[in-house]
């Protein structure tokens, strides 16, 4: 049966960060995400883990000027040593954290840079951050991501992020599988999940298009859960949507789903 984690970032918005922790644990979760940890020493987001018996899934390497408008510096040329500095930082948060994901975000495509040069910045940087976070058995995962979200995001199709791993070549590199992202971006959801599992290292989801609870819109969940299950997914299903109302009052889908 598929295992959820609570993705802090948008869900339990009600609480203060810290306390999402507890009210995640209290709905009956078991694990969390959310998007980037540095605004809180690691000991102190570790203690939150332990008191309340739950595992950290996955969190972002350092995006850049996030204030800014910076969505990823992966594929940035000019910005590989603040690259390879963000992968030390994030390695150091995750020993204590204890993840073994680390979601590495591309980028926004880069003003008047050819698409191949910065790709292949792209590839280097990646490479560099596979290899370092070998010694760890950290997995990084890199997430193709719809352009209505984020405009001028660099990696936006599910092959076209099957085809970098495999050009890496590196065994701790997949992809981070979304579900809303590869509704609007292209559809097929399931047969993707089907062609692309082996390369998958995460699977996110949320409702389409509002991205709110996966109980309403476009895509069936039910129906992709039980693929999920049967293609053989062992690794937690982060749940980044924007509850439409309380977070706890939204879990009606969890709980149904939980009670089969």
């Amino acid at each position: 049966m598929p295992r959820f984690a609570a993705n802090l970032s948008m869900m339990y918005n009600e609480h203060a960060f810290l306390d999402r922790f507890a009210a995640a644990a209290n709905d009956g979760f078991r694990a969390v995400e959310y998007l980037f940890p540095y605004d809180f020493p690691a000991g102190e987001l570790k203690s939150r883990l332990d008191a309340n018996g739950l595992q950290q899934a996955l969190f972002n390497a350092p995006p850049g000027d996030w204030a800014a408008g910076e969505r990823g510096i992966a594929s940035l040329p000019g910005r590989e040593d603040e690259f390879r500095r963000s992968i030390d930082t994030a390695l150091d948060y995750a020993r204590v954290l204890g993840n073994d994901k680390l979601h590495v975000m591309a980028g926004l495509a880069a003003p008047g840079v050819p698409r191949e040069q910065q790709r292949a910045v792209y590839l280097r940087n990646l490479e560099y951050a596979a290899r370092a976070a070998q010694g760890d058995g950290i997995t990084v995962l890199i997430e193709p991501i719809n352009t209505r979200d984020i405009p001028g995001f660099f990696l936006n199709r599910q092959d076209d992020a099957q085809a970098i791993c495999r050009e890496i070549g590196a065994s701790n590199l997949k992809v981070q599988f979304d579900c809303y992202h590869c509704q609007i971006v292209e559809g097929d959801v399931a047969t993707k999940l089907r062609r692309d599992m082996a390369g998958i290292g995460h699977i996110q989801i949320a409702g389409v298009p509002e991205r709110h609870e996966p109980d309403i819109g476009e895509l069936n969940y039910p129906y992709l859960f039980e693929t999920i299950d049967a293609l053989g997914y062992q690794g937690w299903i982060g749940c980044e949507y924007r509850p439409r109302a309380g977070t706890t009052h939204g879990l009606g889908w969890l709980r149904a789903w939980l009670q089969r």
